[in-house]
């Protein structure tokens, strides 16, 4: 029997359901059940943008994972997994368990999570069907503890919409062999999706911080044309030469002079003035 996606009895929450589609038995979708998949992923995007502003970073991706679990058919759990400072973290895992999983694979450097980021298929999706079958043998330190924790099946998609930010979704099965066509193939889309709703909260959340260093640098120079009685080009040129002299930011210059002035209120002196 196929599955089809269509809402739950609330709104938020979208389930995999009976279906009468159930295709030609050989795991080829038909062209009413291709629908029904866009549908479901366009929901879930409106759902996903809607729940509150998309530079909200964290709750994206808290929101991607949730909307993926209760989405993609046989998935039992996830999270998302993203290189800082040179390691993997683990974000928003929907279970304790999940998250220490997710640490192993950083630890171990190993794990269809690991896979998906470094060395990714042209599809982005990197499954395993089975941690206590042939896919042992591929992870064959990771898949003992999975199987240990109660796992045997895991689909990472690669979640990366440029070279900057690299993440990925990883959905976890309790059940080997839980992952069929569909189930792939909605894992697939959703992190097509997925991908991009990051890719804008990442861009929007650095636009954002670029306004507010623009603003930090304004309030700066307005402090020092006031305090020397100069013109805005040479305030300028009094942060940028303080900025070069001390090694620090412009930016961390300006938030250091206008705390500075806000908690003193006096003029701090300035390198190279």
């Amino acid at each position: 029997m196929s599955l089809r996606l269509c809402p739950a009895s609330t709104p938020d929450v979208l389930r995999p359901v009976p279906s009468a589609l159930d295709g030609d038995g050989d795991g080829t979708m038909q062209p009413e059940q291709n629908e029904q998949l866009v549908v479901a992923l366009r929901q879930v995007a409106r759902e996903l943008a809607g729940r509150r502003s998309i530079r909200d970073l964290e709750e994206t991706l808290r929101q991607i994972v949730v909307s993926a679990v209760q989405t993609v058919p046989g998935v039992d759990a996830g999270s998302i997994s993203m290189t800082q400072d040179g390691r993997v973290e683990t974000r928003h895992p929907t279970s304790a368990e999940i998250g220490k999983l997710d640490q192993v694979q950083s630890e171990l450097h190993e794990g269809p999570c690991i896979t998906a980021l470094e060395e990714p298929p042209p599809s982005g999706l990197v499954v395993a069907r089975d941690f206590a079958g042939a896919d042992g043998e591929r992870w064959p330190r990771f898949a003992p503890r999975a199987v240990e924790a109660g796992y045997r099946a895991l689909m990472s998609s690669q979640l990366s919409a440029d070279g900057r930010m690299r993440a990925a979704l990883n959905l976890y099965s309790a059940t080997p062999d839980a992952f069929d066509d569909e189930s792939r193939t909605m894992a697939g889309l959703f992190g097509v999706q997925a991908s991009m709703l990051l890719y804008g909260s990442d861009t929007a959340a650095n636009l954002l911080r670029a306004v507010d260093s623009r603003d930090l640098i304004g309030q700066a120079k307005g402090i020092l044309m006031e305090r020397f009685k100069i013109d805005d080009d040479a305030a300028f040129q009094m942060l940028v030469r303080s900025s070069q002299e001390t090694n620090m930011k412009l930016a961390a210059v300006a938030q250091w002079l206008t705390t500075s002035i806000a908690s003193d209120h006096a003029t701090p002196e300035l390198g190279g003035l």
